[in-house]
């Protein structure tokens, strides 16, 4: 026994410490005894997500690896990042929420009061190993030591372009509180958070931050940083409310019925930050399309066009077949055609959504061809004689 004690202490020794840890002890009998754990792991609302790529593998490489496609994965040229600086984020908004998209599912939200930063990556490549892995397709609009004073960091799950070491263990040198879903604590404390400063919820669960209420809400997706992934550790999208406004970020998600559920209990929103890139026909479960993502907004807002869209998950790392600007485009075609504002800020560019949204096409400056139309017809205002299919968005004004 000695010995096979021995050669797991060994085992952990050689585990990569941006794997984390896995829950244990009370963490993890507080997981057994959650209602979405069951058989072992948690369990997807609407039953069972595909979390594996769907259809065989050589057709998955070799859109991976087709010329044409990795070409247009990427921008053309250097992405227009706002030369964000602590003046811009300093002085309090003026109608009480604003929000900061830093790139990716990042966002910087100051809500009546409170700054709360939603899903920090700083790093330059979402992957455990600084050698390898997707890597930033733009810079960070500020350094994160200059993003000044943070209420709490909300995680949404532990996979690597949500949850980034380095920038866990930058944050884990200040006084900021973490709320994360349950089981995501045991690596933020192997990190160096104390316990003291984490709010570990399960859906549907609470907890105040001053005057700020920050809900766990259910998502439709799956955990693992590891070789081996145990689903042991819950995902989640989150709401914060405070004294006079509410906003809603999704996390990582496929679309299901329970955004209205949401929408009931917690809505309507002043704004919504809605997970729209990343996807594929390879895995339809687990993250939603830029259509998918408006109808999200839509049932979070009672059906009614209300609130503002922030589109996000997309734009900083290459991480599915789809092109790099086909979210951005596709996003607006989606959202004009439900009559829903939807703002496309800068990566680092503050706005106030009740204020003067950002809804210049800034993409298409950097972007090559989309190969793939959008399921509408093109309008007027478009290029004569060019079908959608294969518009060059770097020459269309």
């Amino acid at each position: 026994m000695a010995g096979s004690r021995s050669q797991s202490s060994g085992l952990r020794a050689l585990r990569p410490v941006a794997f984390g840890a896995d829950p244990s002890g009370e963490r993890m009998a507080r997981i057994r005894r959650s209602p979405h754990f069951k058989d072992g792991v948690f369990q997807n609302p609407g039953g069972a997500a595909r979390i594996r790529p769907s259809g065989s593998t050589r057709d998955l490489a070799k859109t991976y690896f087709d010329k044409d496609s990795r070409s247009r994965r990427a921008p053309r040229g250097a992405v227009p990042v706002h030369p964000t600086t602590l003046a811009d984020i300093s002085r309090p908004p003026a109608t009480g929420l604003r929000l900061t998209w830093m790139g990716h599912s990042s966002v910087l939200a100051e809500i009546d009061g409170h700054r709360v930063l939603f899903d920090p990556v700083w790093g330059e490549r979402c992957s455990p190993f600084p050698f390898a892995g997707p890597r930033r397709l733009h810079p960070a609009p500020l350094p994160l030591a200059a993003l000044g004073p943070v209420d709490v960091v909300v995680i949404s799950h532990d996979h690597y372009d949500h949850l980034d070491l380095p920038t866990i263990k930058a944050l884990a040198g200040t006084d900021t509180l973490f709320a994360v879903p349950l089981g995501v604590g045991a690596h933020l404390e192997r990190w160096g958070v104390s316990a003291g400063r984490l709010r570990e919820l399960d859906w549907h669960e609470t907890t105040k931050i001053g005057g700020l209420t920050l809900t766990a809400t259910p998502a439709r997706h799956f955990c693992g940083r590891g070789l081996r992934n145990t689903q042991h550790t819950l995902w989640a999208s989150w709401v914060a409310a405070g004294e006079e406004h509410r906003i809603y970020h999704s996390g990582d998600t496929g679309y299901f019925e329970g955004f209205k559920d949401i929408g009931t209990g917690h809505g309507p929103f002043d704004a919504t930050m809605i997970q729209v890139g990343a996807y594929s026909d390879f895995w339809p479960d687990i993250h939603m399309t830029p259509e998918e993502g408006v109808r999200a907004h839509l049932d979070l807002q009672g059906g009614e066009a209300a609130g503002v869209l922030l589109p996000i998950h997309w734009g900083t790392f290459n991480l599915a077949p789809h092109a790099w600007a086909e979210p951005g485009e596709w996003m607006k075609d989606a959202a004009e055609e439900a009559g829903q504002a939807v703002a496309f800020p800068r990566p680092g560019e503050p706005f106030e959504p009740a204020g003067k949204v950002p809804v210049e096409a800034w993409w298409r400056a950097v972007s090559g061809p989309i190969a793939r139309p959008w399921r509408r017809p093109r309008s007027a205002e478009g290029v004569a004689g060019t079908s959608r299919g294969d518009l060059d968005l770097a020459g269309e004004r």
